[in-house]
């Protein structure tokens, strides 16, 4: 009897470990991490998406982008300060959180900081006792939104900037901010170090920096060109890359001129060593600082939709710049474009047209339902469908129930395990046939995409290629409306203006004025002459001004008739007058471009239009001179500066100190933006309004 006990207590445990080892042959854990991770502090700073960047100091109230340090303090008075305005509105904006400059290069702290002598404190606002980030932080703690800082390293105004005891000043100021205005969602800092002409350099010690941050707040994600929280995503014009890893190699770069090439910056590193995904900054006006010359110059609904969907699209937070005024408040037509915006997401994405939907997948991890397709239709963050850890490809098809028309597709990986997604399409089926869609590579936190409005009951989702077994938690169909193309304003070289509309057949109507165009306003016909200049604003309409666009405004000063370029003689440099910022030349050997006006005229300034790319060679310094016989020249601005050009290639207005009576232009470059000899222009012309 003893025997047979023994046998069959053999048997069961022969068939115990059996069981056991069919049951790990299910592969029914859960799949294991793959690659570098996000923190946890990561992980919820991507669930943010979008918040605000607040630019504000001196250079609001100088009219510049890069102040130089030497301003009087002040000239810093705003006059009906409100911070709790500021944060109303990003709430209202659906925005998660504020970052404040709360130091930028020029050195002016919005603090009174107790190691600078250019703050708030000897300026005129509340006769130097105010403390804008005791405002801004307290304000955002009522609203529930978080609070950053921006703190630059660059100081035009210390005298200690470019010794060796700078480094301990600045971690000193790190220390005052970061322990004395409550949690600190991010740290912002860049690697402008002393860019102008004979300015002094500093070698950051960012390991002190960085250690100084965790130190007191341990949570704050650290932002700069390499991170190590996130990175910059290597334009200000708020497009990540296409394909968009979180992933990158940061071993032996470094903050600004150590950086990575923009277009890796962009893209990240497939195989990155350290996770640090990507934030997309830019602004809602063409500078990051207030100037009452943009107030027309504010994004449209249309342009902010289009940074939407490739910032928070592509797998990248969204930072949007919203500049106070001199009053101290954001500006009406900033706020009022903030309220479309928001109002502009939620009516495309609070409608998922795949509620109620079935979804079934080719390959499902141990066929479990713990990692069914079902899981994609959830709400659970923590849910998700995977296949066994050798399955690289799979298909994802749902069945709506009914024909639905849509036009753009969310899908969203489930980081926490890494990011693996490297290429997919999508397909819909047509009748009885599957026709694809959309292609693109990766998915990250959150993919958008875009595709004209198909109607179908069945859609299916191709992985193509994934670097581990693809894990996916979320997928959304949703209906955005086809909208009508706003018009395009052109004046050609002889001051004739077009205006053109994708849109076909649409009636346009404008002004030159400068009012608001309506339906009662001339409707366009032909080209028109204006070359004296004036504001044109223009809107496009269908079905009897039904549906209209939004309102187009462009600014023209005296067109270049009379004008030509008289030096270098080489082909093509007849662009630079042409009056198109689109066509472009390439001056060879930085050669000095002189201009003819055809006639004297009384300048109060002058514009560089630059190529728009981050990458080409255009003027960060230059000398400008003038003349009445194109002999004698008198020297108007001088070893001057286009700041921030690179980041943020847009056209450069200047205004002199006083007008001045010229016949010719010598325009001469000092310093570019990259190495090459040839420097690029894409137009010049002058400010007589």
């Amino acid at each position: 009897m003893k025997r047979i006990r023994t046998y069959q207590a053999g048997l069961l445990s022969l068939s115990l470990l059996l069981s056991g080892m069919f049951s790990s042959c299910t592969n029914d854990d859960p799949p294991k991490p793959y690659g570098v991770l996000p923190s946890a502090d990561q992980l919820e700073w991507q669930k943010m998406e979008y918040y605000m960047f607040i630019h504000f100091g001196p250079n609001t109230f100088t009219d510049v982008e890069w102040g130089n340090g030497k301003e009087d303090p002040k000239v810093f008075n705003p006059t009906d300060v409100d911070c709790r305005q500021w944060a109303a509105t990003a709430k209202a904006a659906g925005m998660k959180g504020i970052i404040l400059t709360a130091k930028h290069h020029d050195g002016f702290c919005l603090w009174p900081s107790e190691y600078s002598t250019h703050t708030v404190r000897e300026s005129l606002w509340k006769d130097g006792k105010g403390d804008l980030l005791k405002e801004l932080s307290e304000a955002c703690k009522e609203y529930g939104l978080k609070f950053g800082v921006y703190l630059s390293p660059w100081d035009q105004n210390h005298p200690a900037y470019g010794t060796p005891e700078y480094n301990q000043i600045f971690a000193n100021t790190l220390t005052e901010v970061l322990s004395n205005y409550g949690p600190i969602f991010e740290q912002w800092f860049d690697g402008a170090n002393g860019e102008h002409e004979g300015g002094k350099k500093q070698v950051y010690d960012w390991k002190m920096f960085h250690d100084i941050v965790y130190k007191n707040q341990p949570h704050a994600i650290i932002f700069s060109d390499v991170g190590p929280g996130c990175r910059w995503m290597g334009n200000e014009r708020g497009v990540a890359g296409e394909t968009n890893w979180s992933r990158l190699n940061i071993e032996g770069f470094g903050p600004g001129k150590a950086a990575p090439p923009t277009d890796t910056l962009n893209i990240g590193n497939v195989h990155g060593a350290a996770w640090v995904p990507a934030e997309t900054d830019v602004s809602i006006r063409p500078g990051w600082f207030f100037s009452p010359s943009t107030n027309d110059k504010v994004k449209s609904i249309d342009q902010l939709m289009d940074i939407y969907y490739t910032s928070v699209g592509r797998n990248s937070n969204l930072l949007l710049n919203v500049p106070p005024d001199r009053r101290g408040r954001i500006h009406a037509n900033d706020s009022t474009r903030l309220m479309e915006f928001h109002k502009e997401i939620e009516s495309i994405f609070s409608n998922d047209l795949s509620k109620g939907a079935t979804v079934k997948a080719s390959k499902t991890r141990a066929n479990s339902s713990k990692y069914a397709a079902s899981n994609l239709l959830d709400d659970n963050y923590d849910s998700y469908w995977t296949t066994d850890d050798d399955v690289l490809t799979a298909s994802l098809e749902i069945d709506l129930g009914q024909a639905k028309s849509f036009n753009r597709l969310v899908l969203q990986e489930y980081i926490p395990l890494g990011q693996r997604v490297a290429k997919f399409n999508v397909e819909y089926l047509n009748g009885d046939k599957w026709e694809e869609v959309a292609q693109a590579t990766t998915i990250g936190y959150k993919r958008i995409l875009r595709f004209p409005t198909i109607t179908t009951q069945k859609l299916r989702i191709n992985i193509q290629s994934s670097l581990a077994c693809p894990i996916l938690n979320k997928v959304g169909l949703f209906a955005a409306p086809e909208k009508l193309s706003s018009p395009v304003v052109m004046r050609n070289k002889e001051g004739v203006v077009s205006i053109a509309c994708a849109t076909p057949e649409p009636v346009i109507y404008y002004t030159t004025d400068g009012s608001e165009p309506t339906t009662s306003s001339k409707v366009y016909k032909g080209e028109f002459k204006l070359s004296e200049g004036g504001t044109v604003k223009a809107l496009a309409t269908i079905d009897k001004g039904k549906n209209q666009s939004e309102v187009v405004s462009v600014v023209y000063d005296i067109a270049p008739v009379l004008w030509s370029v008289v030096s270098p003689v080489a082909d093509n440099l007849s662009f630079i007058v042409d009056g198109n910022p689109n066509s472009y030349v390439a001056v060879k050997d930085n050669t000095p471009v002189v201009i003819d006006l055809g006639s004297k005229l009384n300048l109060k300034g002058f514009s560089y239009d630059p190529l728009k790319s981050e990458t080409a060679n255009n003027v960060y310094k230059y000398n400008l001179y003038t003349s009445l016989d194109g002999k004698t020249w008198t020297k108007v601005q001088s070893n001057a500066a286009f700041n921030n050009i690179k980041n943020n290639p847009i056209k450069q207005n200047v205004l002199f100190d006083k007008a001045v009576e010229a016949k010719f232009l010598k325009f001469e470059p000092l310093q570019t933006t990259a190495s090459s000899k040839d420097y690029i222009v894409a137009e010049l012309g002058v400010i007589t309004k």
